[in-house]
């Protein structure tokens, strides 16, 4: 999960609250069979400040759980390159790179999320089919792309979901991850966003299970709860194909 500590901060919490929520969230999680990891991440309408305050918490005080270090907020006029400093002190404390990018701004600011920032994924990436080098470099690297539908098609990046790029970057191998954004935002869940492709794309049982099993290996996890998830879902892909299934 994503979190933007400094917004919660600047309104006034101080941040030894963040992090006691965030570590009591995460046990009481546990408990119910869930593991939450956390993305610090910075606003980047709230520039250099907002960079340096974050890092300081991910270096002095992070919570249990911290596994990387984002950039979201608006990408028009927020030049990804300008967090570099921030991102290398972050990737060398050992967190995984992941800003947005390629949804409100163009190719541009996915190349500055490669080459500056360091992307171990890219939030959003979709507009990455407006140049023909850049797909090929993210489906040679194999760069995983948080595509989130829904929410693309609310914030008008296309008109609508039969418009979106998800189908061409499928088609060019492309490392797609499929992801709900903010759920409440765009009243959607991540499983509203499997269906929801499926239809507009007439995307079989084979191509929905590539997907998720790309987001498992996406995932800042270990390889054994990888394999462990993998196993799972080769399990219910089998269970969907035996005959009788409902």
């Amino acid at each position: 999960m994503t979190v933007t500590p400094y917004t919660q901060v600047s309104a006034g919490v101080p941040y030894t609250d963040v992090v006691e929520g965030l570590d009591q969230g995460r046990r009481a999680a546990s408990g119910m069979g869930v593991d939450l990891a956390w993305v610090y991440d910075i606003s980047g309408e709230m520039g250099q400040e907002a960079a340096s305050a974050t890092l300081d918490m991910v270096l002095n005080n992070p919570p249990d759980g911290l596994v990387g270090f984002g950039l979201g907020g608006p990408e028009k006029g927020v030049e990804r390159s300008s967090f570099q400093w921030a991102f290398d002190k972050a990737r060398a404390a050992g967190l995984k790179s992941v800003p947005h990018a390629g949804e409100a701004d163009g190719p541009s600011s996915i190349w500055a999320a490669l080459e500056a920032l360091g992307a171990d994924r890219i939030g959003h990436g979709v507009r990455a089919v407006e140049d023909s080098d850049l797909v090929a470099r993210l489906v040679q690297e194999q760069i995983p792309l948080e595509v989130c539908p829904s929410s693309n098609v609310c914030t008008g990046v296309f008109p609508a979901l039969s418009d979106h790029s998800l189908p061409i970057l499928l088609d060019a191998g492309a490392f797609v991850t499929i992801n709900s954004d903010d759920p409440p935002m765009f009243s959607t869940t991540l499983n509203e966003e499997y269906e929801r492709i499926a239809e507009a794309f007439d995307l079989g049982i084979d191509a929905i299970a590539m997907l998720i099993r790309n987001g498992i290996d996406a995932a800042f996890i270990s390889n054994s709860t990888k394999a462990s998830l993998a196993r799972e879902l080769d399990a219910c892909v089998q269970e969907h194909k035996s005959p009788g299934y409902p």
